[in-house]
This record gives structure tokens, sequence and C-alpha cells, in this order.
């Protein structure tokens, strides 16, 4: 009989805790069952998911994890420095979708189509980190070129969703955007600047020396997950989508790169769509993502204006794969090989 396992979902009532049940549903994950955590304003909201399914959610203060295996959590930085670990010591293997722990040596950074091999080492602190939404999709696209032609630098600009800064920055652009339609002075409330009908080059807090804290994750983790020796260019953008992010991609690679090469190695790399048709519409955009597992890419051409150099542009789901479903796909690979 296949062994069924007791999972906790820490940050239920959120867009990525949401899409996790779902996903959890979707896979038909073996659970005996789900504790479903959040914070004691919730406590006693019933969550549906799946085929008519519900939940009901019970407040993570003080909750007891001794009978847990597995938790997927995606509550907020100081959420996982509060309970992650005490999670972890009464007997959980915690992967959590913060960034509190993903620099962290001693944790794994889990990209499971990049990194699988990376997650046996869960038990040095029984936690598992999940990276950035941004830095999910690019190294997964990456991964097969650095293998091929070893990537040396790589510059990158993101456009990423409303939905990455939770459901009240997508409230936001919703109303926002009524109000352009309706002559209504915009106050913006989550962003810095107005979302609707606009782009804001700023992602998490500044630091020192003028990169955001969105964009240092996206270079350190890319080191941390594909290459130390890689050097990594970024620049982060809002854009007023509600759910899929979009990335320019340009690398310089060591090896001279062969576009029929690369190609293949694309069309074979699981997790990857190559959609790239060279023609009116024949390319991804973030709105077609939505609900889509596959990281997409799309635009590659050769760079001519160094030496070795590739372009391309990569979607994808931010919720899902650059979140809750990279989670769970840590969580299939926990129980297929190491619980």
């Amino acid at each position: 009989m296949k062994k069924k396992y007791n999972i906790a979902i820490v940050g239920v009532t959120g867009n990525v805790g949401r899409e996790i049940l779902n996903i959890l549903s979707e896979r038909k994950f073996p659970i005996s069952n789900i504790d479903a955590l959040a914070s004691e304003s919730s406590d006693g909201k019933i969550i549906k998911y799946g085929n008519r399914k519900t939940v009901k959610v019970k407040k993570l203060k003080g909750f007891d994890f001794t009978k847990t295996d597995i938790v997927l959590s995606s509550a907020g930085s100081n959420i996982s420095k509060e309970f992650a670990l005490k999670a972890a010591k009464e007997g959980a293997i915690v992967i959590d979708n913060t960034s509190y722990f993903r620099l962290d040596k001693k944790i794994p950074l889990v990209v499971p189509e990049v990194n699988k091999e990376e997650i046996v080492n869960y038990k040095k602190k029984g936690i598992i980190a999940n990276p950035n939404c941004s830095t999910i999709q690019m190294v997964v696209a990456l991964k097969p070129l650095h293998d091929l032609f070893g990537i040396k630098r790589i510059v990158v600009s993101t456009y990423q969703s409303t939905s990455g800064s939770g459901k009240q920055a997508m409230d936001e652009l919703f109303h926002q955007t009524l109000d352009v339609y309706k002559n209504k002075q915009l106050k913006p409330k989550v962003f810095s600047k107005n979302i609707a009908f606009n782009l804001i080059p700023h992602i998490d807090s500044f630091l020192e020396d003028g990169q955001t804290k969105e964009e240092e994750k996206m270079v350190q983790e890319t080191k941390k997950i594909l290459d130390s020796k890689i050097q990594v260019a970024s620049t982060c953008v809002r854009v007023p989508v509600f759910v899929g992010h979009g990335e320019s991609i340009n690398i310089e690679t060591r090896k001279t790169i062969n576009l029929d090469k690369a190609i293949k190695a694309l069309n074979e790399f699981t997790g990857i769509s190559l959609v790239d048709k060279r023609e009116d519409g024949g390319y991804v955009t973030p709105d077609e993502t939505a609900g889509e597992d596959l990281v997409y890419v799309s635009r590659m051409r050769i760079d001519k204006s160094v030496k070795n150099g590739l372009a391309l542009w990569v979607v994808a789901d931010n919720l899902r794969k650059g979140a809750a479903l990279n989670s769970v796909q840590i969580a299939e690979e926990l129980i297929a090989k190491y619980i």
C-alpha cells in the first residue's frame, strides 16, 4: 500500500498557499492529513480547493508539528524565521518559499529540474529553501544552455506581475485600472508609484549599492543553484499584469554557441517548452502562462554584439512554477527518494 503523508501548509490563505493546495490535489500527492495554517485572524476560515474539497484553517501560533511529515511554507520571511526551525526540530521537513533561508550554506536551494541532487542536504537542518520566482524560471531555461556552452555572464531584465506582491497588489492594479476609466485620481498604497498603465523599476527595498533586494536575490540565488562563477546583472521591474513573469535574458558563454544544439537541448529538457516560430504571435506571453506548469522560451537568437552571446525571452506562471509547483515538486522528490 502506498504510504501517505501528513502535510502542513503555512500561509494557506495567501495566493501561493491556495495554489499549493490546488496543486497537491491536481497531482494526487499521497496525503493522509492536511493542516492548513495561518494567522489567528484566519482561524476557522474554510478554504475551498481542488474538486469541491475544503479545509478548515488553524492558527499557526502554538501548532504542534510532531505528527507532521512535510511543511510547505509561504507566509513571509518573518514567519519562517519564527517557526521553521521549531517545526524542523519537532521532526517535520520544511520546504520554505520565503527568502529567509535561501543563502544559508547549510540549507539546500532547489529547483528540481536543475539541482534535485541537493535535496539530500535537507538532513543538515531539516529545511529546504525554494528560490525566488524570477530565479526559478531563469535557471530552468538556462540549465541546458549552461551544460552545453558554459555560461559566464547573465544580463536579465524582469517584467514581474503584481501577484508576486500578493492579493492586495493585484487588487490595487484592478481598482486603479477602473479608476483611470472613471477619471478618478489614483492613490498608490501597495506600490511606490501607480501600477495601472505603468512600469515600476523597483521591487523590494533598496540596498546601499543601488540594487534592490529582488535584484540581489537573483544574483546570489543563481550563483548558488547554477554556478558560483557566473556573473549576473539584473534589473527587476513590476508591470501591470496579474499573473505571469516575463524575462529578457542575454547570456555570454565560454564555448561557441551552436543554435541548432541549443534548440535541441531546450526541446529535450524537462520543464521547458520552446515556442519560437519567428512570426507574428510565434512566441509566448505572460498572459498565456497563467495556470501552466512549464517554463516557456521564445525569441532565441544569437547576440552578435559579443563573441559568444545568446538572447532569449522566458515566461512562466510565477504562482505555480515560480512558487507553489516548485515546492510540491521538491516534496515529490523527497517522498520518492528520502522519506
